[in-house]
């Protein structure tokens, strides 16, 4: 199962994104609902060790992208979202573009993702893109052993397929809106079923 050769295999910087309306909303969530909703995430890696997540959009099984669901706080947030992923994803130009999942992601002071790929089927053939909301010269992205800081309100595409990981030594939380995207019109791989079409 390869991946998408339309992937970046390191670090794509997409440009400047306004995110402040969403940063603004982002900073009122509660610390009841981060927990709830963490709690309640269809996103249990180990590797992402103890990230809190709120989950907006989510694949229906880890073998395809091309089924997805809405979660519950969707419809609410999507209006702040929105304007963030259409403006991220304008680079690739793609006329019909499709989300399966997006999502919030805290990392506390001191947190660690550790090295990992995101190997299953469902991961290999969008788009994984980063918009900061939240972060300090402490956080790094590391593509294998190559360390990237990402500021905020700068969308980039990273690297899913190789050894990736995060690191927070700073004082304070990291958060970054987290999202798949792919090209509806681009021709499916060999390697997937067939026999479903792309929504989307």
């Amino acid at each position: 199962m390869y991946p998408n050769p339309r992937k970046t295999q390191s670090i794509r910087r997409l440009g400047p994104v306004d995110v402040s309306a969403l940063r603004t909303a982002v900073a009122s969530i509660s610390e009841v609902m981060w927990d709830a909703e963490n709690a309640g995430k269809p996103n249990r890696f180990e590797a992402l060790d103890s990230t809190r997540h709120i989950v907006f959009r989510f694949v229906d099984g880890m073998d395809d992208w091309r089924r997805s669901h809405d979660r519950p706080l969707w419809s609410e947030w999507r209006p702040l979202i929105d304007p963030v992923l259409t403006a991220a994803t304008a680079p690739y130009g793609y006329a019909r573009g499709a989300f399966p999942r997006v999502m919030l992601a805290r990392m506390r002071p001191g947190g660690v993702i550790r090295p990992h790929r995101d190997a299953n089927p469902a991961a290999r053939w969008p788009h994984k893109i980063h918009v900061p909301l939240e972060t300090n010269d402490g956080v790094t992205f590391f593509t294998g052993d190559t360390g990237h800081h990402l500021p905020v309100g700068e969308a980039a595409e990273v690297d899913n397929m190789g050894v990736h990981s995060v690191t927070n030594a700073g004082a304070t939380d990291r958060v970054h809106l987290i999202f798949e995207y792919y090209d509806i019109d681009q021709p499916d791989p060999d390697w997937i079923n067939r026999g479903a079409s792309p929504l989307p």
